[in-house]
């Protein structure tokens, strides 16, 4: 497995990008993709030889991140991506790990499956096995800063 992402969640999706271009310089890679099951609007961030950002914004307040994105937001996953999605679970099951999320179709991933284990030190794992990401934005730019 190889880390694909580390997931944020948010406040403002918009108010986030500028703060990351501005202070980290990374690149708004996808449009916005609303995630109907998951109750969230996602955004990837990316930046020349660094790991993708994806940032976390509920869309209601019955999404499962609205309670961490009014206190401020932050951490919420470390998305990894696997050969084999199924294969992969029953493995981190055999090692004590819990699924909290089944295999279900994620928007901001084309609709190919995602899943969500709960690992040690409170730490959500998402795990994907794909490369696809929705709504990939061709940047005229392609200059990247460090």
């Amino acid at each position: 497995m190889i880390i694909d992402h580390i997931g944020i969640v948010v406040k403002s999706l918009s108010e986030s990008i500028e703060h990351w271009e501005k202070v980290f310089n990374y690149k708004q890679k996808t449009e916005i993709v609303i995630n109907t099951r998951q109750k969230v609007k996602v955004v990837f961030l990316e930046k020349k030889g660094s790991i993708l950002i994806k940032l976390i914004e509920p869309t209601d307040s019955t999404s499962n991140v609205f309670s961490l994105s009014r206190r401020g937001g932050g951490l919420h996953h470390i998305c990894f991506k696997c050969e084999n999605l199924n294969t992969k679970i029953a493995e981190l099951k055999q090692k004590g790990l819990h699924v909290i999320v089944k295999p279900e179709p994620g928007e901001a991933f084309e609709n190919e499956d995602i899943a969500f284990i709960y690992a040690r030190n409170n730490i959500n794992i998402e795990l994907i096995d794909t490369d696809k990401k929705a709504k990939i934005i061709e940047n005229e730019d392609n200059n990247f800063q460090y």
